[in-house]
């Protein structure tokens, strides 16, 4: 009976382990470089920031572009969520289940993703800041909250500002208090904090740009 539990725990984590693996490779995708690649001939890396995100692809490609990078980063962090929040009814040996609403796989999976978009083993370990992806794994933990941290970009990056750095880094500092306010739950607040930590990391090159006053604005490409 003990065996049998023990071997039912290690397929359990045996599987989590592989859908965290499989949700950082889906974070790892580098759409921006792919549609600027084959939709624009242009490689991100090679203008304007060298960054292959919406915004940079928004500088480089124009809206339409930049508005598939923004949809298709944004699907990254959305999709791992989405799937380790669906119940799945499918018995490991006698008694568990692969895996059934679980807020904290959900998490991690989200963590994963993000960090697979800033650290793609297709771009040699490089990419993004994370910022989209981040966006689509709140808005599939809680879409108020989702609302919440766009309020947050939207008064940082055109309110108060025209750096979408400052928006960016205003909605992942909100998005712990947002999460935990309509979610009252540990684990997706743990992801916020994570976030709030990680894309002010991603954008320390970006802190010191500011600060010397050579940031560059927000600047629409209409084609």
């Amino acid at each position: 009976m003990h065996g049998e539990v023990i071997t039912d725990v290690i397929a359990v984590s045996t599987a989590a382990v592989a859908f965290l693996v499989v949700s950082f490779l889906i974070g790892s995708i580098p759409f921006g470089y792919l549609v600027g690649r084959f939709a624009y001939r242009t490689d991100l890396r090679k203008h304007g920031s060298g960054n292959i995100g919406a915004m940079n692809a928004l500088r480089t490609l124009g809206t339409k572009g930049a508005v598939a990078v923004l949809l298709l980063d944004a699907a990254k962090g959305v999709i791992p969520v989405v799937v380790a929040l669906h119940p799945i009814d499918v018995h490991v040996g006698s008694t568990f289940y692969f895996w059934s609403h679980t807020e904290g796989l959900a998490s991690l999976a989200a963590a994963c993703a993000v960090l697979g978009h800033c650290f793609s083993p297709w771009l040699h370990w490089k990419g993004g800041k994370g910022v989209a992806t981040a966006f689509g794994a709140i808005f599939a933990l809680s879409w108020p909250a989702g609302l919440v941290c766009v309020a947050a970009w939207l008064i940082g990056a055109l309110v108060f500002t025209r750096y979408s750095s400052v928006g960016s880094m205003l909605a992942m500092i909100v998005s712990p208090f947002a999460i935990f306010f309509f979610t009252r739950s540990l684990d997706p607040t743990l992801f916020g904090i994570f976030l709030a930590i990680f894309i002010l990391w991603t954008h320390r090159e970006n802190i010191v740009r500011l600060r010397a006053g050579t940031e560059g604005p927000i600047q629409l490409r209409i084609r």
